[in-house]
């Protein structure tokens, strides 16, 4: 291709893009979830919320499943002036087997998430693997539709999880869905500090 073509070419894709930047004119906080089989749903989630902070935005996080390993961005970002963490759960569920304990610390989770979804302070909320609280029937969806609907316009809220409820899919802004099409650990690959947790 020619220089002339190219810059025709490039000339023309920026008219269209400019014309979808003039159209964008709403300012609000947006909804976002991470679904999928796919590793790295809560690593995007984590980085999305850094470059929030690198913006001098106030976050927080909830946890509702992790909790028996320290991760590395807890381990990071845990000090931080401007994150609140909080690990609400006691591991996955095939390693509590204890579905009373789960529900109770869902329930507990939802809690504080709720109170988070009031308080204009917090620019950006990390619900992470929130959507399995749903599937497993810890959670009632409803209620949590009601908060998102309700919460101060400017604050943005990010939940991850494999699968995500229709509600909540109906009201987002923005849904990515992470695939897998190969994981080391089933190569035989032990799960390591710094790529799993």
């Amino acid at each position: 291709m020619s220089d002339q073509k190219h810059q025709q070419r490039m000339a023309s894709r920026k008219a269209v893009m400019d014309a979808k930047i003039a159209k964008a004119t709403e300012e609000r906080g947006v909804l976002i979830l991470l679904k999928g089989n796919g590793k790295g749903k809560s690593s995007s989630a984590f980085g999305t919320m850094a470059r929030s902070v690198g913006h001098g935005k106030r976050c927080a996080v909830v946890q509702f499943s992790k909790g028996r390993l320290v991760t590395g961005e807890y381990k990071l970002f845990k000090d931080h002036a401007l994150i609140d963490w909080h690990v609400m759960g006691h591991g996955f569920t095939w390693e509590t087997q204890d579905k009373s304990q789960d529900i109770a610390a869902a329930q507990k989770a939802w809690a504080l998430a709720e109170t988070m979804l009031q308080d204009a302070q917090y620019d950006m909320l990390v619900f992470d693997e929130m959507s399995y609280m749903f599937k497993y029937g810890y959670l009632e969806v409803e209620p949590v539709v009601a908060a998102l609907k309700a919460r101060p316009k400017m604050q943005s809220v990010i939940i991850t999880g494999r699968t995500m409820a229709t509600p909540l899919q109906d009201m987002a802004d923005t849904i990515s869905v992470i695939q897998d099409e190969r994981h080391a650990f089933r190569l035989g690959v032990k799960a390591q500090a710094g790529i799993e947790y």
